[in-house]
């Protein structure tokens, strides 16, 4: 039986998010009925790290906001002890330029870190490092435009992702890698992605998860954004992942509380759907 776990959800310590403390997000999981909850907020990144400094400020919490998190993480896990499961985490940055700076942070957290989603928000652009989350406009102008096409800039996406599963192997908690299909957020709104690149990196991304033991944050936020329309995680590579055992974790990827268990419906569905059909393959056998 599938467990009913909200995998990906952020806090009052998101800077582009609700200021609704723990709490609130806690008794929305609860009233849904989940069993397990992860707190996975973003964690600092390193001093101007993206030119845009404004956006800089909304992207993560200071470094001295850490230990306060943990804190309140910890505290909302007891108060809701024997109601849900709560486990503290954190979404940390794939960051090529410094990829030890998220694993300092795990090595000084360790002991208080439970479950990690890593996540490739950033790539080389016009004018440095540029998330490729933030709008329609500059990933046009920052990073189509450094690359050369949509496609470059997905192939290139891509690589970060699988160097991120390689470098997340050495986490020494429960893992995923976030939304892996991030890439595609703004695909209503930009030149079409050759869905056969997709599909061409992401099954050959597969393996690299198994080797690195870490599974996929299915998330379903992309459903919310009005440029997207659909899941973070493609349904045929939700049912390669189940034949291969590679586990899949539904994350909402709340930024506010109402948003907590949206699309539960979806990844349940889908979820019910692939086993199924592997059932009908092996009888057919």
């Amino acid at each position: 039986m599938q467990l009913k776990w909200d995998g990906h959800t952020h806090t009052n310590f998101c800077r582009h998010g609700s200021s609704a403390n723990m709490d609130l997000y806690l008794e929305q999981a609860v009233r849904l009925g989940f069993q397990r909850y992860t707190f996975s907020e973003h964690p600092p990144l390193p001093a101007g790290y993206i030119d845009d400094l404004p956006l800089m400020a909304q992207l993560a919490m200071k470094e001295e906001e850490l230990p306060l998190y943990f804190e309140q993480a910890r505290q909302a896990k007891a108060r809701y002890e024997g109601r849900i499961e709560a486990a503290v985490g954190l979404e940390l940055d794939f960051l090529p330029e410094d990829p030890d700076f998220a694993l300092r942070l795990v090595d000084k957290y360790g002991e208080q870190l439970e479950d990690v989603v890593f996540s490739v928000h950033y790539l080389p652009g016009i004018g440095g490092n540029q998330c490729i989350d933030y709008t329609p406009e500059t990933f046009q102008t920052k990073l189509i435009q450094y690359y050369g096409s949509m496609d470059k800039v997905a192939e290139e996406y891509y690589n970060h992702v699988e160097a991120a599963i390689e470098w997340a192997s050495k986490l020494p908690c429960r893992k995923r890698i976030g939304h892996i299909n991030l890439i595609e957020k703004f695909h209503l709104a930009l030149p079409e992605l050759d869905e056969t690149l997709v599909k061409r990196r992401l099954n050959g991304i597969l393996p690299k998860l198994e080797a690195a033991g870490a599974g996929v944050d299915v998330n379903t936020a992309g459903f919310r954004k009005p440029t997207c329309g659909k899941a973070y995680v493609p349904e045929w590579f939700i049912l390669e992942c189940l034949k291969r055992g590679i586990p899949l974790v539904y994350g909402s990827d709340s930024h506010k509380p109402d948003e907590v268990g949206a699309g539960w419906d979806w990844f349940e569905r889908t979820l019910n759907e692939a086993r199924k059909e592997i059932s009908r393959n092996l009888e057919k056998r």
